[in-house]
């Protein structure tokens, strides 16, 4: 595990031990409606400068990735929703203040395109996702009717290699009464559990985009993701 996951680790953990009290995970307030389309990229080589702060967003083509993105930054059309393949197929880059970004990465698993062309998005996202300094975690979305397909878990296994956080959010939650719902988040927690037994790395939520449902548990995830003390546990 490289010096940057280890610190990732271990705010992680101290995080996600402290007691449920809503303003110790409110880390940090953040503005998401002052939000810029800053730029698109086909590769890592081309991303802005390994600087600041993200937070990517990924899912397959299909969970309702823009519309959590759009839901988020309450900018109705920031994302593109439509299944235009030329912006999908880009990792697109949104600025936040103060040197954080939100970033849109391809939809996967979904699209219908060549089997080469895939594999060269698999590859610019695995690179993304392990090379990529300045990100400090993964926002994966999944419909919460369909959750952990193999796509999901290969994106899973690509940020675990990384010592990437990861929070779930399983989509459309909406479309299921509580009782299931709910019962379809156990089991993926189960899953996370079995995956990173301390639960310092991986966390999971119900978010609706139609409802609005979960906003305050992304917002708070993401404030503490990208707080000071959380990117660089040396900054007092």
């Amino acid at each position: 595990m490289s010096a940057k996951a280890g610190a990732l680790y271990t705010n992680m953990r101290q995080f996600l031990q402290r007691d449920n009290d809503p303003l110790s995970m409110d880390s940090t307030h953040i503005d998401y409606k002052r939000v810029t389309f800053l730029t698109s990229a086909p590769s890592l080589r081309q991303c802005p400068d390994d600087s600041g702060c993200e937070i990517a967003f990924a899912g397959r083509s299909n969970a309702g990735k823009s519309s959590a993105i759009n839901t988020l930054t309450r900018t109705r059309g920031l994302a593109r929703t439509s299944k235009t393949p030329g912006r999908t197929q880009l990792i697109n880059f949104f600025e936040l203040a103060g040197g954080k970004r939100l970033v849109d990465l391809p939809g996967y698993g979904y699209a219908k395109v060549p089997i080469a062309m895939k594999r060269e998005w698999d590859k610019h996202l695995a690179e993304y996702l392990q090379m990529r300094q300045s990100l400090a975690g993964l926002v994966l979305l999944m419909d919460i009717r369909h959750p952990l397909q193999e796509f999901d878990l290969q994106m899973l296994n690509w940020a675990a290699q990384a010592g990437l956080p990861v929070h779930i959010l399983l989509t459309k939650s909406d479309k299921l009464k509580r009782g299931p719902a709910q019962s379809a988040l156990l089991m993926v927690e189960r899953h996370l559990r079995d995956m990173d037994p301390g639960c310092t790395l991986l966390s999971a939520q119900t978010f609706s985009s139609l409802k609005k449902q979960g906003l305050p548990e992304l917002e708070s995830v993401l404030g503490h993701w990208m707080s000071a003390d959380f990117i660089d546990p040396s900054a007092d």
